[in-house]
């Protein structure tokens, strides 16, 4: 079993900074790519940002230039930082991982619980 669990969500006004986490636990062998998804109300889920096991990211338009993503390979944990949040970034913030378990040979998918961000005055 393997479990994302992420941190950081919250209310910020318009032109604030955030900063979420997703620490992945379990029987880890190898993540490969990480990212960051969101879903607004109303909208489907929608990429964010990745970032492969090298460093290697990719970044949605609406937020190329506001957002960083990171990870911590050591600590299996990946970040995002969201600077000049709009309140279009009001969403509920998911985190995703391609991991490989102990024993296996596959890469699957896992997905954290989310977290909400609402970003109003």
């Amino acid at each position: 079993q393997v479990h994302l669990v992420e941190a950081g969500g919250g209310l910020v006004q318009p032109g604030g900074s955030l900063r979420l986490s997703c620490a992945a636990s379990g029987s880890i062998f190898s993540i490969n790519v990480m990212g960051w998804y969101r879903q607004a109300p109303g909208k489907e889920r929608e990429l964010v940002a990745s970032i492969t096991s090298g460093g290697s990211a990719n970044y949605a338009d609406s937020v190329k230039g506001r957002f960083t993503i990171s990870r911590d390979n050591a600590k299996n944990t990946l970040y995002l930082q969201m600077n000049s949040l709009k309140p279009e970034d009001t969403a509920v913030y998911y985190c995703k991982a391609e991991v490989m378990t102990v024993g296996n040979i596959r890469y699957r998918e896992v997905w954290g619980q989310g977290t909400l961000i609402t970003v109003s005055s």
